[in-house]
């Protein structure tokens, strides 16, 4: 998931550097969004594991 919001934010950028500013802002929208799921992700993991080994 996180490989996709890199690539998004690529995407976001390169549009951006060449005048395509309603896909980049498309494009970095979903990126952030990804994003933050995937740091959702990795707290709820290292939750669960905190609460296995208790």
């Amino acid at each position: 998931m996180l490989y996709w919001a890199l690539v998004f934010l690529v995407v976001a950028i390169i549009a951006g550097a060449l005048g395509f500013g309603g896909i980049a802002g498309t494009s970095a929208g979903i990126a952030q969004i990804l994003f933050f799921i995937f740091l959702a992700f990795l707290v709820i993991s290292l939750l669960a594991g905190l609460f296995r080994r208790a």
